[in-house]
């Protein structure tokens, strides 16, 4: 299994909200680049970013910093935030992000998703964002009617090969992923999935491996201490029957 740490960013900070609430913002570094080389040095395969300025407002608020930062690490990164147009994802896998993920402008516009997928193929993954089962967007404000299972066999129906699952009064709580909406999840599409949101400590990260999620992303845990990113990378990595 995958470990991936993430970088949230708000204003060119790395920060850490709780339960998607812009309200409630920690700022964990002074600088998102050294926070990213940090997690290289411990082992990362993969770098997880997202531009919070720009999921709320439609842009991308933070690209400059974010290719500098994948320009500058020699991991695969993926980013989400603000992308809502072929242009916006061109943009980003040409300065050498290595998957694109699309949130609300997939919930919005399958025109735009379908054409990417058939563009880009596995740089683009989807972000499934919850709350109560229902799809939400623009950085987790709007909240669908949507439910999560039916938008995820859509986007196997595409041809997305990559699916995010977060739920959303999970994140940044450190209570545990919610196990039973991925059981679910992971019975309905046969896909990958990424799992986001609640994780605190190793057991979780050998729950979501039980579980046979394709990856983790691990945020929180790690800024305050309650995950070691070294023991969680070996923890993906070690074989289970």
């Amino acid at each position: 299994m995958l470990i991936l740490p993430a970088i949230d960013i708000i204003d060119g900070k790395p920060v850490r909200l709780y339960q998607g609430d812009y309200g409630q913002k920690e700022v964990v570094g002074q600088s998102v680049l050294e926070i990213a080389k940090t997690f290289v040095q411990e082992g990362a395969q993969f770098l997880h970013m997202v531009d919070l300025d720009g999921a709320k407002s439609g842009n991308k608020e933070n690209a400059k910093l974010i290719c500098q930062v994948a320009q500058e690490i020699p991991i695969p990164v993926e980013v989400g935030g603000g992308i809502r147009t072929v242009k916006d994802i061109q943009m980003y896998l040409e300065a050498g992000i290595a998957r694109v993920i699309l949130g609300t402008a997939a919930l919005s516009d399958p025109d735009l998703l379908k054409e990417a997928v058939q563009q880009y193929s596995n740089q683009i993954a989807v972000g499934i964002d919850c709350k109560e089962g229902k799809v939400c967007g623009s950085g987790w404000l709007s909240t669908s009617t949507i439910d999560y299972l039916d938008f995820a066999k859509e986007m196997e129906e595409i041809g997305v090969q990559t699916i995010i699952f977060t739920d959303i009064s999970k994140d940044g709580t450190l209570e545990g992923p919610n196990l039973e909406m991925l059981k679910k999840l992971k019975e309905t599409v046969s896909i990958q999935i990424i799992a986001s949101g609640g994780i605190k400590d190793l057991s979780h990260i050998k729950e979501l491996k039980e579980l046979g999620v394709y990856g983790a992303i691990t945020g929180k845990a790690m800024y305050a201490h309650t995950l070691d990113l070294k023991e969680a990378i070996q923890e993906g990595k070690r074989f289970s029957c």
